[in-house]
């Protein structure tokens, strides 16, 4: 049994000469003593390899390190090691099971950490406690403390997710939080999260995504999801198709931990109804010997969003059961506060506009079917953009179904797929009307001039498209 925690009430230089025969540096790449601002901070952080933003990346020990990981905790006092922690993998639902957890444990009185990932529109989105984002003043301070490591280790240089990490973890235990929810960025097994040992694990839907790095069968990826598995700890698992269960199972018996699987060894249902007051909408129940939900409101839309509401519940149960005290209600209340950027968003009413970061073919399939089931339209015009890397075959199939118009556009970053060519892909699959547009702004103008007052916009496709019509949006540069 952990023990119970005292809960707290929720909050509402100058750069110097280079010595010859050292490596020159840019404006772009301070030292790490001149980060003393936040511009400063993000350029040093920006000067490292990100993999978010390139096209092909070797999944392999020297890419992706714990021991380099490890190294980096070393020397900022193993701050991972200070810190109670929630750690969820999987390939759909991660970002919405963290921002669900998290709003209960918050609610429940517990001073409550999030990492996620990647960002809609702001970088600092990732780091949050309490709901709230980490201040630009308080991130300088943590790449100041987090880049004389990485200087230390020039020959084995961080990358741009592994100081992100780093300096999460130095935050959470600054602002002595009880328990952070955190989010694995590529797969699990050599992902930089998978320095902690946490309380309990959460296992979201696996389906195809990433598969050049992770293997290009379901079972190959939940191998690589399973790698955050530690003995002892327990597992709530999403439902997934047999293989991948079978896989989990056998990883779980391996490591020696319990997995229980949501709606299997977690008593779990889920119903979709609409009503004149609340409108469409999920409700879920849950039951374990110890944990009641009963007809509890999912407070994003989507039936896929029950099942990671279920493994966030069945998580809150796994805490209770481990000595953490969380009522019932508490955790429904919290529940009831949940708003996630970027996640059947409308950005706009005239044109009705929504955005979506559906970035693989199961997404933009539930994607389709959520906005069937919750926003009444009369013709739906998409823009759409994604990574060269994702499943675009699939996405495309599942696209054909639901929209009436496609307009496709690049994603804005050099990972983006060529407009025209995902044309050519799904002219092959599809009838409907569909053309191609240099960029969003206008994509966005071709939409408005197809639509009328009950019609809808849909952007998705690309978390990076949807920031980037967020951007837009707030700068008033999204034409009307």
């Amino acid at each position: 049994m952990g023990r119970t925690l005292t809960k707290r009430k929720p909050a509402q230089r100058q750069a110097r000469k280079p010595v010859a025969g050292t490596r020159k540096r840019t404006p772009t790449t301070p030292r790490s003593g001149s980060i003393r601002t936040y511009r400063a901070a993000l350029n040093f952080l920006n000067s490292k390899t990100n993999y978010e933003k390139m096209v092909r990346v070797g999944y392999n020990h020297t890419n992706f390190n714990l021991s380099r990981m490890l190294r980096i905790m070393a020397g900022l006092g193993n701050p991972h090691k200070k810190v109670r922690t929630v750690h969820i993998a999987g390939t759909k639902g991660k970002g919405s099971t963290c921002h669900m957890l998290a709003a209960m444990l918050q609610y429940a009185g517990y001073r409550t950490g999030m990492y996620t990932s990647p960002h809609i529109v702001d970088l600092r989105e990732r780091i949050t406690v309490d709901g709230q984002m980490v201040s630009e003043s308080q991130f300088t301070k943590l790449m100041a403390k987090v880049a004389p490591v990485a200087q230390r280790l020039r020959r084995d240089a961080p990358t741009f997710f592994e100081l992100m990490t780093a300096a999460a973890f130095l935050y959470f235990v600054a602002r002595k939080v009880d328990i952070a929810v955190i989010e694995t960025g590529l797969g699990g097994r050599l992902d930089s999260t998978n320095v902690i040992k946490p309380e309990v694990c959460g296992i979201t839907s696996i389906s195809h995504d990433h598969v050049a790095q992770l293997g290009s069968t379901l079972e190959q990826i939940a191998e690589e999801k399973a790698g955050i598995f530690k003995p002892g700890v327990p597992v709530i698992g999403a439902p997934q198709s047999r293989g991948v269960k079978n896989v989990l199972r056998a990883a779980a018996e391996k490591v020696g931990c319990d997995l229980r699987f949501v709606a299997e060894d977690i008593g779990f249902s889920y119903r979709f109804e609409s009503s004149r007051i609340t409108g469409p909408h999920t409700r879920v129940c849950m039951t374990t010997p110890t944990t009641r939900f009963s007809h509890l409101r999912v407070p994003l839309l989507g039936e896929h969003q029950a099942y990671n509401c279920g493994v966030a519940l069945g998580i809150i149960d796994a805490l209770r059961q481990r000595g953490w005290s969380i009522a019932e209600q508490d955790a429904i209340d919290g529940l009831e506060k949940v708003k996630i950027l970027g996640r059947l968003e409308i950005i706009r009413e005239e044109p009705r506009t929504l955005v979506d970061a559906a970035h693989n073919a199961d997404s933009i399939r539930a994607l389709m079917r959520a906005i069937g089931q919750n926003i009444p339209y009369d013709s739906m015009v998409v823009i759409f953009g994604c990574s060269a890397d994702k499943d675009v075959d699939g996405m495309l199939s599942e696209l054909r179904f639901g929209a009436d118009k496609v307009i496709f556009t690049g994603t804005g970053t050099p990972r983006s797929t060529d407009p025209a060519e995902l044309l050519t892909e799904f002219q092959e699959k599809s009838p409907k009307m569909a053309q191609v547009a240099p960029g969003l702004p206008e994509a966005y103008r071709i939409a408005c001039k197809s639509v009328s007052r009950d019609d809808l916009v849909c952007i998705t496709g690309s978390v990076h498209l949807v920031g980037l019509a967020k951007r837009l949006e707030a700068a008033g540069l999204l034409p009307a």
